[in-house]
């Protein structure tokens, strides 16, 4: 029993290790960063004090935890990836990380994670990279409460903000992306949460999907993006609380779908969108308890979109509520709130007594004719308008809301 006892000792002892503090600074025993992690041993904390570090690229080849103490500078001069991460469970805190080098081959960063489990990226400011923060071949890795601020002026010249590439399981939460190609970048990324992020202010996208799945994104906020967010290629993504405002330009909207299946749109807020949501080759997505206001577009859904359920949301103050470029209608509308909607309500179910027809003759017109938005608010528009919900014959017969609230819901 006594050699067992000694025995359990000693694999405890290996379990919990000793961790060093190595300590970095102008009058620390360390004054490079490098140095500090070269004598790190796994499991040890690099604490960095106030001050410019200048290192070229610097590797984090060893689970260690770097800890900054009044906002540590860590420049790469224009030249060099910043921080390199090939380790597994590192932590980067507390530094401002600024100035990568700019290359298109081989995407340098602010901080690079390559193949590694558990990296938390937490409380930075990355200033003026090409790449904020890239992310491949890793998995539940954390990146949370980061400011990103990048001064790209065309997509070519400038990284994105958060890329992600081949990964699982991360957790993005309340980060700050501005001036970027696109705030965050997910491809082929699996079961992974974008949680109370905002990116404002990005060339492209605010958010960008690609050939990802069973993702979800709550509580951001995306505004005056070059195109708002896209979501493309992907399925099972869940999209609850977000606010898509100011995305303004031809091509813009507050969210695209292009080619998606089996997704959720709920409990978000589209406001001063070019379109709200552009729905283009899309399926079997439920567009529940959202707020459409003051976009020009609420909702575009071209004819290759199919079993989509749009229910339960308000459309108020859109200068066209929907829109399609088709005759065939394959998804369906019920119990929306529709601002525009004149009908009755005799019996006092809080339920319209006569259908509504959404898609108004003008809104098919413009689709195949941009140029004729020149007649907007004019004479023949309302009378085109009238006559057509009076007797339809060019809107899809099959365009309609039977169950149209007569009541905003309270979302």
């Amino acid at each position: 029993m006594k050699y067992v006892f000694f025995l359990v000792l000693l694999l405890l002892s290996g379990i919990t290790g000793h961790s060093t503090k190595l300590h970095v600074g102008p009058d620390k025993k360390y004054k490079k960063i490098k140095q500090a992690i070269t004598d790190a041993k796994k499991g040890d904390t690099i604490i960095v004090f106030k001050g410019l570090y200048k290192e070229r690229n610097i590797l984090i080849d060893k689970s260690v935890t770097l800890i900054g103490i009044n906002l540590p500078i860590i420049d790469g001069d224009r030249k060099f990836e910043v921080l390199s991460v090939k380790a597994s469970n590192v932590t980067i805190s507390g530094f401002k990380i600024q100035h990568s080098g700019y290359a298109t081959l081989d995407d340098p960063g602010g901080i690079k994670v390559y193949e590694s489990e558990n990296v938390k990226i937490i409380n930075n400011d990355l200033y003026d990279n090409f790449f904020g923060i890239y992310i491949q071949f890793s998995k539940k890795c954390v990146i949370k409460n980061n400011r990103i601020i990048s001064f790209g002026k065309e997509e070519q010249t400038i990284g994105n903000g958060i890329h992600c590439w081949k990964s699982d399981s991360l957790q993005i939460i309340g980060n700050s992306i501005s001036g970027c190609r696109d705030g965050i970048y997910f491809e082929f990324v699996n079961n992974s949460t974008i949680w109370k992020n905002k990116a404002y202010n990005n060339i492209r996208y605010g958010l960008h999907f690609m050939n990802s799945n069973d993702d979800a994104y709550y509580s951001n906020k995306f505004s005056k993006n070059g195109a708002g967010v896209a979501v493309m290629f992907s399925k099972k993504i869940t999209m609850r609380n977000n606010h898509f405002a100011d995305n303004w330009g031809d091509a813009a909207f507050g969210i695209l779908f292009k080619e998606i299946s089996d997704c959720i749109l709920t409990g978000n807020t589209f406001d001063r969108n070019t379109a709200a949501v552009f729905m283009d080759g899309s399926n079997r997505t439920l567009v529940e308890n959202n707020q459409f206001t003051n976009n020009g577009w609420g909702l575009k859904i071209q004819a290759n979109c199919m079993d989509n359920i749009i229910q339960k949301n308000n459309f108020i103050k859109n200068t066209f509520d929907v829109s399609t470029n088709g005759t065939l209608l394959l998804n369906q509308f019920k119990n929306n709130y529709w601002d525009k909607y004149t009908g009755y309500d005799l019996n006092k179910d809080k339920i319209g007594d006569v259908p509504y027809r959404p898609l108004s003759l003008y809104a098919v017109i413009v689709e195949s004719n941009p140029t004729s938005m020149l007649l907007y608010r004019s004479f023949i528009v309302s009378l085109l308008d009238q006559s057509e919900k009076k007797i339809p014959s060019l809107t899809p017969e099959n365009f309609i809301d039977e169950s149209p609230l007569m009541k905003a819901l309270k979302l």
